[in-house]
C-alpha cells in the first residue's frame, strides 16, 4: 500500500529518510581521511593468520605446553608489547603499498586489497593484536576471531581470494574448501625487501597449474614428461589453486598500465619453474597466454634449485608445492609459502 502523498504516514518515511542521510553525513565526515574498507564482492581478500602476520613462537610454545588458558593470560599481561613481523608481515605491507598508489589514481575504486586477520584466537587476545597492527602502521581493518573454531567458513563468507597462515591442517582444509591458501615459512637469513613493489613469485605446475604434468614425471619418468608436453604444447594445461591470485595481480597491474604506469607499476610477478625451457617450456606460456595473463619473468631452471635465482629476484612471496623447494628456498632468506596441492603432497608424506 503506497502513503497517500500529505500523510502522516508519509511525512514519517520522509523523516526516516533525513535520518539516514544525517547518519551518513555524519559517519562519512568521520572517516574522511581513512578510505573504508572495500566490499568483499569488489575487493581482492587476503586472509592472514595471526601466526603469519606475527612472531608468535614463544606463544605458541606456552600454549602447546601450558594449554589456552595460560595463553590467553600471557597475551593479555603483554598486551602492550609489541609483536615482532611474522612471515607474511612484508608480503602485507607490500600490499598495502600497492593499495595507496591505487588509491591515488583511482580514489572511487573498491578494487583493491582488503587483508583481513583471521585467526582462531580467542578475542581476549585481540588487543595485542590490535596494538601492534596500530603500532606498525598496517590497515587491517576486519579481524575474525574464532575462539579454536575452524575460520573455513569465514573464509568463504569472506570471498576470500587469498588464505595465508601457519597451520599446515587449516591450509589443507581451506585448499581443499577450494580457497587459495598456503602455509607460511620464515626465511632463515634477514633480507631486505623492496618497499615499492610488490614482488610475487610462483611455481608452475601444482601452483598456477594442474598437477596433470607432475603426475607424469612421478610415475613414468622425465622422458615420458617431455614426450608428453611436446605433444600437448597447444593444449593449455588445467589450472591450479593460485591461478586465480595470478589473475588478481594481474587485474591490478592493468589498471596502472591504463594510466601509463606500466614502468612504475608496483607489481611484478614472476614464474620460476623446474621446467627445462625447450623441452617443456612453449606450454606453459602457450597456457598462460590463453588465459589471457602475462607474466612479467618466466625463469625456467632446468631443475637447477630455485634458491639462488629467489635471492636475486627477492620476492615478498614465493609460493611452490614441493617441500625440498621450500627448505631450500629458506635457507638462502626467501620467504615461503607452501600450497598442499597435487600428486608431490603424496609422495611428500610417503618420503
Amino acid at each position: 500500500e503506497v502513503p497517500q502523498p500529505g500523510s502522516a504516514e508519509e511525512a514519517g518515511l520522509q523523516e526516516a529518510e533525513r535520518d539516514w542521510a544525517a547518519a551518513k553525513a555524519f559517519y562519512d565526515n568521520l572517516v574522511s581521511k581513512k578510505p573504508r574498507p572495500p566490499k568483499p564482492q569488489h575487493a581482492i581478500t587476503v586472509a592472514v593468520s595471526s601466526r603469519a602476520l606475527f612472531d608468535l613462537v614463544e606463544e605458541r610454545r606456552i600454549y602447546e605446553e601450558q594449554g589456552v588458558e595460560k595463553y590467553v593470560e600471557y597475551q593479555q599481561q603483554n598486551e602492550n608489547v609489541i609483536l615482532k613481523p611474522g612471515p607474511a608481515f612484508h608480503f602485507v605491507k607490500a600490499l598495502e603499498h600497492v593499495n595507496a598508489r591505487l588509491l591515488e589514481l583511482y580514489p572511487d575504486d573498491e578494487e583493491r586489497f582488503d587483508i583481513v586477520l583471521m585467526t582462531n584466537n580467542h578475542a581476549q587476545v585481540g588487543v595485542r593484536l590490535i596494538n601492534s597492527i596500530n603500532h606498525y602502521g598496517l590497515t587491517i581493518e576486519r579481524f575474525c576471531m574464532t575462539g579454536g573454531k575452524s575460520p573455513i567458513g569465514y573464509l568463504t563468507a569472506y570471498l576470500t581470494n587469498l588464505y595465508l597462515s601457519a597451520d599446515s591442517e587449516k591450509v589443507q582444509e581451506a585448499i581443499e574448501a577450494g580457497i587459495a591458501s598456503a602455509t607460511m615459512f620464515t626465511a632463515n637469513k634477514d633480507v631486505s625487501y623492496s618497499d615499492t613493489q610488490l614482488r610475487v613469485a610462483f611455481d608452475g605446475d601444482a601452483v598456477l597449474f594442474s598437477d596433470e604434468s607432475e603426475q607424469i614425471v612421478k610415475e613414468q619418468g622425465l622422458d615420458k614428461f617431455f614426450e608428453h608436453e611436446q605433444l600437448n604444447e597447444n593444449k593449455p594445461l588445467a589450472q591450479g589453486p593460485l591461478k586465480g591470485f595470478l589473475e588478481d595481480l594481474g587485474k591490478l597491474q592493468k589498471k596502472f598500465y591504463a594510466k601509463n604506469e606500466r614502468l612504475n607499476c608496483p607489481i611484478r610477478t614472476f614464474l620460476v619453474t623446474a621446467r627445462s625451457a625447450a623441452s617443456s617450456g612453449a606450454r606453459v606460456l602457450k597456457t598462460l597466454r590463453s588465459w589471457g595473463l602475462e607474466i612479467d619473468e618466466a625463469l625456467f631452471l632446468a631443475g637447477a634449485p630455485k634458491g639462488p635465482i629467489l635471492v636475486k629476484i627477492r620476492p615478498h612471496i614465493f609460493f611452490d608445492d614441493q617441500m625440498f623447494h621450500i627448505e631450500g628456498a629458506q635457507k638462502l632468506g626467501t620467504i615461503a609459502a607452501h600450497v598442499p596441492y597435487g600428486v608431490a603432497q603424496k609422495y611428500q608424506k610417503s618420503a
